[in-house]
């Protein structure tokens, strides 16, 4: 898969790396579904709200603290 980023633009490439490592640092496959769907949601309608950002926190584990 590597191969294939450089072939994107490095602002695509840049966020495309920083989704693989916070999916990656989920436990199991429940919870990078929920974290998925869940940002799916939250960006539909263009906006995020401050509650919305602080719930998709607590979906890619940013309030659990270091492992």
């Amino acid at each position: 898969m590597n191969w294939l980023l450089r072939f994107l633009p490095k602002e695509q490439r840049a966020l495309l790396e920083l989704g693989m490592r916070i999916m990656s640092s989920l436990d199991d496959s429940k919870e990078r579904k929920a974290a998925v769907a869940y940002g799916i949601e939250m960006l539909k309608d263009g906006k995020v709200t401050v509650a919305e950002w602080a719930q998709f926190g607590k979906h890619i584990g940013i309030f659990k603290g270091p492992k």
